[in-house]
């Protein structure tokens, strides 16, 4: 049984996009990079709305890039199963992917229980809607050390989470991963 795992970097003010929907300042280094790679190498679905889909779509494309990081982590990518949860996508663009028309969290909670590696939720639409149904039994954040002041929150409005910190890490440019179960 996997788990399901929702990851974000986020500004420090706890938002993944600021108000002109640019995430450009969240930019990872290597050293930041190379941990997010370690931490999506055991996942083996990605869950996804359309526009997060459509973010992480470039992925396919940078397995030839001359930057180790990059590669690595398009490989890791590419080797994952992904579904995408969308009322107007019709096919997927992407090799290993498949699209749902609707979020449905009873199918949510299937595929969780029968994956035999963790299960990842991107996008902070579709992980309000996995958060409101309970489904969610970790949150992984890596919290960049600028303010955006607004935008689209990494963690659902409207919603109480209560949070175990699990793990935590430091790095060199300032920037903080957090793991934190959901009790």
């Amino acid at each position: 049984m996997g788990r399901l795992i929702f990851s974000a970097i986020a500004s420090i003010d706890g938002y993944t996009a600021d108000s002109s929907g640019s995430f450009d300042w969240a930019n990872p280094d290597a050293e930041v990079h190379a941990y997010v790679n370690d931490l999506e190498r055991d996942i083996g679905t990605n869950l996804y709305g359309r526009r997060m889909y459509e973010t992480m779509r470039v992925w396919q494309d940078l397995g030839d890039s001359d930057e180790p990081v990059i590669a690595d982590y398009a490989a890791v990518w590419q080797n994952s199963d992904k579904v995408v949860f969308s009322s107007t996508l019709r096919e997927p663009t992407t090799p290993k992917t498949r699209v749902e028309p609707r979020f449905d969290p009873d199918a949510v909670r299937r595929l969780v229980a029968e994956a035999d590696h963790d299960v990842s939720i991107g996008g902070p639409t579709i992980a309000a809607a996995a958060f409101a149904a309970g489904l969610v039994d970790e949150v992984r954040l890596i919290l960049v050390p600028v303010a955006v002041g607004g935008g689209t929150p990494a963690l659902p409005h409207g919603q109480f989470l209560k949070l175990r910190l699990l793990n935590e890490r430091t790095f060199a440019s300032g920037t903080v991963a957090l793991h934190y179960a959901v009790d």
